[in-house]
């Protein structure tokens, strides 16, 4: 059961880390409430081998052991995590390509000196004897000499002035997927953490169910030595001791291998020990609508404003192909000195205007005019299916915080009536009315009653980032929704 419910946890999410690119971000929330929401040792949710969102660039290690709440887990992702380390390299490298867009309508200035020295034969260039007119065999040594400065610039030039800006709409979506890439860190972390606390409290609840099999099964083998009790009990009670041993060390290795997957995600040091400070108490959050809700993800979501951006930037290089067929204007001047020799140089200059009119351009601006449809047409679609994406993201992050809300106060209800009947079935035992049937199934009940309030409990406080996420301010948020902890 275990690794079931782990997997609906992995593929509901597969679509918000692994899907992330510069214009689009999903994100959802996890809905399974089957037992075992933890099956530490697959990563992060979604996230196949080499997903950059998974890793990190680990700190330098420190010695002792880290104390680590939520909220310093989430400023270490910031820092360390691989996927918001490559977003923010991406926007260094949009703007080096708005410099080189933005290079076209610049002056250009340059200079390039030059002295020569020549010998020309000319009976290599097919000037031999003429005639009665006799043509030496070659001319010179003879010399040149100029240096001047040379100033390009483009006067109007109406596809680069739109290429250059669509790149700074690219700039701005760059800008925007970064601030998005921070909200799925705060995912990503809110997700491991809150896993690694759910493992914890498994931890303890396994100590506690081994505490009271062994206590049963002292009890019966007591009362199979006094003769007041068949074998068979003692053999049931033996059988539930075992069980529960063995969830307790699966419980143990689950907790250490979802801790590792907490450092890789933000960054500790490998072999870093630390302990989680945070436990998962059970805190509401105010009630928001739907409507609301979706007015300030629309306002808020960077992935979405991000999307816009990169339809304007569509829209301006379709501009900037449009304007291939438009004539362009640029002027040329250079300023220096130039003669036979340095020292007998003399100022020259030469300025020019130069109108270029595209007639035929083999229909190259035809190509690029067809590229920039479909690059807009699909940033649209982009566009239109992330501003769907969104309110499911968040209709979807509103109904699991509704249903696991309610899940938690069912599954408090069940540990306080499966314990009372756990002590029932004891004293019944103990006046030997009932055997260790009755008694091995109240603890399992008992068991299951506290896997599902970790499991809704969990379920709980993830969906409280995911509305977060959904409404595009992760990091206030978490806050926000987590304050006092």
């Amino acid at each position: 059961m275990r690794s079931i419910y782990k997997s609906g946890y992995t593929f509901v999410l597969a679509s918000v880390l692994w899907s992330y690119s510069p214009i689009t971000l999903a994100q959802t929330a996890p809905t399974s409430t089957t037992p075992g929401a933890s099956s530490p040792g697959a990563g992060l949710p979604g996230t196949p081998a080499g997903s950059s969102f998974s890793g990190s660039v680990p700190a330098k290690l420190v010695p002792g052991v880290i104390p680590l709440s939520l909220q310093e887990a989430i400023d270490r992702g910031l820092k360390q995590n691989l996927g918001l380390l490559l977003s923010n390299t991406d926007i260094r490298s949009a703007r080096g390509q708005r410099w080189e867009q933005l290079s076209a309508l610049l002056p250009h200035a340059e200079m390039a000196p030059y002295v020569a020295a020549s010998k020309i034969n000319l009976g290599e260039l097919g000037l031999g004897n003429l005639g009665a007119i006799t043509v030496p065999a070659s001319v010179g040594p003879f010399s040149y000499f100029d240096s001047r400065a040379t100033v390009t610039q483009s006067v109007f030039d109406w596809k680069a002035i739109n290429a250059t800006r669509a790149a700074s709409q690219s700039v701005k979506s760059a800008e925007y997927s970064y601030k998005d890439a921070r909200d799925l860190v705060v995912l990503a972390v809110g997700f491991v953490y809150l896993q690694a606390i759910a493992d914890e409290a498994r931890v303890e609840t396994s100590q506690a169910q081994v505490a009271t099999a062994q206590a049963l099964f002292d009890q019966a083998s007591d009362q199979v030595n006094s003769g007041t009790s068949p074998a068979i009990d003692g053999l049931r009670a033996k059988v539930e001791l075992q069980t529960r041993q063995q969830q307790l060390i699966q419980a143990r290795n689950d907790l250490a291998i979802q801790k590792l997957t907490v450092a890789r995600v933000i960054g500790l040091a490998p072999g870093q020990p630390f302990e989680l400070t945070d436990k998962s108490p059970y805190q509401p959050i105010a009630d928001i609508t739907v409507d609301e809700a979706l007015k300030r993800a629309y306002d808020s979501r960077s992935d979405y404003r991000g999307a816009m951006a990169e339809v304007r930037a569509a829209q301006l290089f379709r501009r900037a192909a449009t304007a291939g067929y438009l004539p362009s204007l640029s002027f040329n001047a250079d300023y220096g000195a130039a003669g036979s020799h340095p020292s007998t140089a003399t100022q020259v200059y030469d300025v020019r205007g130069t109108l270029t009119i595209p007639i035929f351009q083999g229909g190259s601006v035809h190509g690029d005019v067809l590229q920039a449809d479909a690059r807009l047409e699909q940033s649209r679609d982009r566009l239109d299916n992330l501003r769907a994406q969104i309110d499911a993201d968040v209709r979807t992050a509103l109904l699991n915080l509704q249903s696991s809300a309610e899940q938690v106060n069912v599954a408090r209800s069940n540990i306080d009536l499966s314990e009372e009947t756990l002590v029932q079935s004891r004293d019944r035992f103990t006046a030997g009315v009932a055997d260790t049937v009755e008694v091995v199934q109240s603890q399992e009940a008992v068991a299951a009653a506290h896997e599902q309030y970790i499991s809704s409990l969990y379920s709980y406080n993830y969906a409280k980032i995911s509305l977060a996420r959904a409404v595009g301010m992760a990091e206030a948020g978490v806050k926000e929704y987590f304050r006092g902890k």
